[in-house]
């Protein structure tokens, strides 16, 4: 097939069927042979089928299409069925001119999904040709498996290891993001200004942008954050650019960072009021709804009379009681804590400062296990390195607490130190208790620990019920413990791994995927997969082997399980603290506690206020120098002109509760219509074919080629190909005879196929139906004519199987652009083709394509019929053109319907059906009444 493209010297082709792969050129002035046009033959009433052959030639040439004529040209040409809920992005961004969208949805709603629609689509529309993808580095194969495995678009990664090989394969003063049209790059390598400026020379017309929550600026002013805002803001600069910025928390717990965010889709929103509710501010949540789509997994779990399956989610509270020696060492690291941070004769408030981070730090360890506290003790402090109160304090934090909202999660996992002394003579004093206090620590390995021995029991538990768990830690060395003692103490059969940020992200997926190829299997990771890494497939239970310092945390880890596509019906999440461990004791109280219950009453998470690790700080203060125990209502704070903490917290934490509930309300996008979706949806099926479809063919194919099919359970089954033959196991690319287990809805399980409509095997098996049936020499199980006798008809009526071509003309100032497009349709019609009365009741068709023989029609009575059929069916021309034009018309509105905005710009759409002959005829069936 002929594609728009050629000229008079290039014919570029597509076999009929074939995928973009396929796609050839002949130069013509070294062709010996003139090329002409040319048609199929009619077909031949020798080679009669029966009530099936319409219906799965149907369905081979619809399912074959990769240029479909429905509102979406890029449904035709993706591996994944989007949900319903997914196309209101897809429908809010077409209505923007250039694309400015915001994707909050909740975590694993398929907020990457949604985003990748919105490029193919774009793409396939001619309205882009290069994509970048802007992501921390660790996220970055991921986006690269979601654009090649579901959406076709083959990227090129740009992080700190590949862009030196990249550069390479470059022109001189070309850029890598001229060469190469589909980018994922690393914000923190790009983000540089050494970088950033040749990134923005060669900008692509469309950019995503995922964590865009710490692209935003929050008044610092430097350092990396303000660098990443500074290159987005950039990008966002260009008003002709198309941007998608995706993140599940836009908000983080910082109205002003927010704000910033915002700003990136239209500077007019800087000046937005805070308080947006009320009938005097609707004009204002007009426009920003426009741009800003914010749901809740109820939101979309039942839409549009489609359910979402997501996992029932089990919670529950596992403790342990330290052992008499564990608690007695940390009773001693309280005391040299208290003993460093109260130094009367040291007023020097740096050294104030890095004593407290060192011993928070030790306390933290101390909690998590021996071996992070062992290591703590013969570590240097990361703060001591410092020179002012701001460096002690920002490093601090950042070894100690849980900020989710920074630079990167790689190094959050590292263990932070305690020997924090610069004077000689303190130092030796110093660091022999510290070494002391190691040796101590490293004697409670194994027995001793009982927060190991009870996870050890839970684990085993959980196997046991079926379930796959992954227990994330704080530190390196508790993961390494961890892990140590889990292959010492379960059954061999029980696989266990260790992932860690000292593990570079390919190597951690390589790891991954070799521990999921065990039957029982355990992952013992840190938060280095807390975030944006996929694990459903493989594990679906999680453990919290250390507390995190924010709860935020905690939701990101249960959402690597916890997300759709996840195969097991219900995961569980064991929270495992100390009953008799203060600092658990604080941090379940204060933090995790209030967390779920704001979850539990809205139905999303909201991040802490932004002050909170102030008030954490606080908190802990007053457990180390007052002595408290494990008591929040006797731990009092030491911030100045407050008189509680705790108190100040949870207010804050309220209004922000309150705040995020009005913003759901407004942006969870009821300006796009449920009918607007669901017609939209509809004409997008009716010209690739559902799922449905897909399976109903599949089936159907398989087994008239000699394939046994069984069903497993509902939308799976076991599919064996030994009976088929050579030729299609060729076109199939699966020569072996071991069943394996088919799935035509995600989720799947590690162990089956989904089998979408662009998988090799539906692909090759509608594209062997065809051809076969085209070809007159070839036998095939779809026969392009029959003649049926039915009672579902009343008097004589033929079904005509059209294939209709169209050129989609996309004009903008001098550049013109065109995209073939095709459709196919049944047609009927009752008498002979001299006096042919066309059927419009498209229902009633499609009921004529399941109607099965009630009588039998002799080949020879068949023939005859066909034959006179045959003679006359030049008749039918002037209709059939006539069709040709409506279709291209209603194609002409579909297209302009779902992309309004383009003519703000200038752009004007053309549909033309391809001439001299838009409509191929390739079957007929005739219905006779049962007599």
């Amino acid at each position: 097939m002929v594609q728009p493209e050629s000229d008079g010297q290039l014919l570029v082709l597509r076999p009929l069927g074939g995928s973009d792969d396929e796609v050839t050129g002949i130069y013509l002035p070294i062709e010996q042979s003139h090329v002409t046009s040319a048609s199929f033959p009619p077909p031949d009433p020798e080679q009669l089928g029966d009530y099936r052959s319409c219906r799965l030639l149907r369905d081979a040439v619809r399912l074959g299409f990769r240029s479909s004529a429905g509102p979406f040209r890029s449904f035709a040409r993706i591996a994944v069925e989007p949900r319903p809920y997914q196309l209101v992005p897809l429908l809010m961004a077409l209505k923007l001119d250039p694309v400015r969208l915001l994707i909050a949805d909740d975590v694993g709603i398929g907020k990457t999904v949604e985003a990748c629609l919105i490029a193919r689509e774009l793409l396939d529309r001619g309205e882009i040709r290069r994509l970048a993808v802007l992501c921390p580095p660790h996220l970055a194969e991921q986006w690269q498996s979601e654009l090649r495995e579901k959406f076709h678009i083959e990227a090129e990664l740009v992080l700190a290891g590949t862009a030196p090989r990249l550069e390479r394969t470059c022109r001189v003063g070309q850029s890598i993001f001229e060469r190469y049209p589909f980018v994922i790059i690393s914000t923190d390598f790009i983000k540089a200004d050494s970088r950033r400026d040749e990134f923005l020379r060669t900008c692509p017309e469309f950019v995503i942008v995922d964590e865009a929550h710490t692209c935003t600026d929050v008044g610092e002013g430097r350092g990396g954050r303000h660098q990443r805002y500074h290159l987005v803001s950039s990008i966002a600069a260009d008003k002709n650019r198309h941007l998608a910025l995706v993140t599940a928390t836009p908000h983080s717990g910082n109205e002003g960072a927010f704000r910033s965010l915002l700003t990136l889709l239209n500077n007019d929103f800087a000046s937005l009021p805070q308080d947006l509710t009320g009938r005097e501010h609707e004009q204002e949540r007009r426009r920003l709804a426009a741009h800003f789509v914010q749901r809740r997994r109820g939101d979309i779990q039942s839409y549009l009379h489609t359910d979402t399956p997501f996992p029932d989610r089990l919670e529950s509270e596992q403790s342990y009681k330290l052992t008499p020696e564990y608690k007695r060492l940390i009773e001693k690291v309280v005391r040299y804590a208290r003993e460093t941070i109260i130094d009367p004769e040291d007023s020097n408030r740096h050294r104030q400062r890095v004593r407290w981070w060192s011993a928070l730090a030790l306390l933290r360890s101390l909690s998590s296990s021996p071996a992070a506290a062992a290591a703590t003790l013969r570590s240097r402090a990361a703060a001591a390195n410092t020179e002012t109160v701001e460096e002690a304090n920002t490093i601090g934090r950042h070894t100690v607490l849980d900020l989710v909202d920074t630079e990167t999660v790689e190094a959050v996992d590292l263990v932070p130190g305690s020997d924090f002394e610069t004077d000689a003579a303190e130092e030796t004093k110093n660091r022999r208790r510290l070494r002391e206090m190691a040796h101590e620590a490293e004697v409670l390995k194994g027995a001793k620990d009982e927060k190991l021995q009870q996870a050890i029991k839970l684990v085993g538990s959980l196997i046991k019920e079926g379930f796959q768990p992954i227990l994330f830690c704080r530190f390196i060395p508790t993961a390494e413990y961890v892990g140590q003692e889990l292959r010492t103490h379960l059954p061999k059969s029980v696989s266990v791994e260790v992932v860690t940020g000292l593990q570079p992200p390919v190597e951690r997926e390589q790891r991954i995927l070799q521990l999921a190829s065990a039957q029982h299997h355990v992952l013992v990771c840190t938060d280095c997969l807390s975030e944006g890494i996929n694990l459903q497939e493989h594990f679906n239970a999680v453990i919290h082997y250390d507390l995190s310092w924010n709860p935020t945390r905690h939701e990101q880890r249960e959402g690597r399980v916890d997300r759709y596509g996840q195969p097991s019906k219900q995961i569980r999440v064991v929270t495992y603290y100390g009953r008799d461990n203060s600092i658990d004791g604080i941090v379940l109280d204060v933090l995790i506690h209030k967390h779920r219950t704001i979850r539990s009453s809205l139905g999303i998470s909201v991040p802490v206020p932004a002050n909170s690790d102030q008030v954490i700080e606080a908190i802990f203060e007053g457990l180390i120098l007052r002595g408290h125990g494990g008591s929040i209502e006797s731990t009092q704070m030491t911030l100045p002109g407050l008189e509680d903490p705790r108190q100040n917290l949870f207010v804050q934490w309220d209004s922000a509760t309150e705040r995020e509930k009005r913003s759901r309300t407004m942006f969870a996008q009821e300006t796009i219509k449920v009918d607007e979706v669901a017609a939209e949806l509809e004409a997008a099926r009716s010209a690739i074919g559902s799922k449905m479809d897909v399976e109903t063919f599949t089936h159907d194919a398989l087994i008239a080629y000699g394939a046994t099919i069984s069903p497993v359970k509902k939308e799976t089954v076991q599919i064996n190909l030994k009976g088929v033959p050579r030729a299609l196991k060729d076109v199939l690319k699966r020569h072996e005879d071991t069943p394996f287990t088919g799935r035509f809805e995600l989720p799947i399980r590690e162990d089956e196929v989904y089998l979408s409509r662009t998988h090799p095997i539906v692909e090759g098996l509608a594209t062997y139906v065809m051809d076969t049936a085209l070809d007159a020499r070839v036998e095939s199980i779809a026969r392009r004519c029959g003649v049926i006798r039915t009672s579902r008809v009343a008097k004589r009526t033929t079904l005509l199987l059209i294939r209709m071509r169209f050129h989609i003309v996309r004009e903008q100032g001098p550049e013109t652009s065109t995209q073939l497009a095709e459709d196919c349709r049944v047609l009927a019609f009752t008498g002979s083709p001299t006096n042919a009365e066309w059927i419009d009741d498209q229902a009633y068709i499609d009921q004529l394509l399941e109607a099965p023989s009630e009588a039998n029609v002799y080949p020879e009575q068949a023939k005859h019929f066909l034959q006179q059929l045959l003679g006359n069916i030049d008749q039918l021309q002037p209709h059939l053109h006539q069709v040709a034009q409506e279709q291209s018309q209603e194609l002409l509105r579909a297209h302009q319907r779902v992309r309004q905005a383009a003519r703000v710009r200038g752009v004007r759409y053309t549909v033309q059906p391809v001439e001299p002959q838009p409509i191929d005829v390739l079957g007929m069936y005739m219905y006779l009444p049962k007599a």
